[in-house]
């Protein structure tokens, strides 16, 4: 494998981010100069909190079951480019994500 693909994509992630940044800090200060009141500002700050936790949650359990998918496809000795390899991978992400959805239900 050619790892020198691998350098645009994190040039373009980087740039993603960092454009994600700015924008949510220019909304930040935005909203901080309306003057809003202090129920607002502690309600805004509770809902960023809610939301970081619930995303680590979400791609805790992605990756966890991404975890487990591997060892599924290295047990059924199955190749990268089998297609049963490729649909257990998509199949435990997307039960990870139902599983987020289920827990992320209850906490709000």
């Amino acid at each position: 494998m050619d790892f020198a693909y691998f350098i645009p994509i994190t040039l373009f992630v980087c740039i993603v981010v960092a454009i994600k940044v700015i924008v949510d800090a220019r909304v930040r200060r935005r909203i901080a100069e309306t003057n809003p009141s202090e129920e607002a500002m502690k309600a805004m700050i509770a809902a960023e909190e809610v939301a970081r936790k619930l995303s680590a949650l979400k791609w805790g359990l992605v990756l966890t079951m991404i975890g487990i998918a591997f060892g599924i496809i290295d047990a059924a000795n199955l190749s990268s480019e089998a297609p049963g390899a490729w649909g257990i991978l998509f199949a435990a992400a997307g039960v990870g994500l139902l599983a987020y959805h289920g827990i992320a239900n209850r906490f709000r």
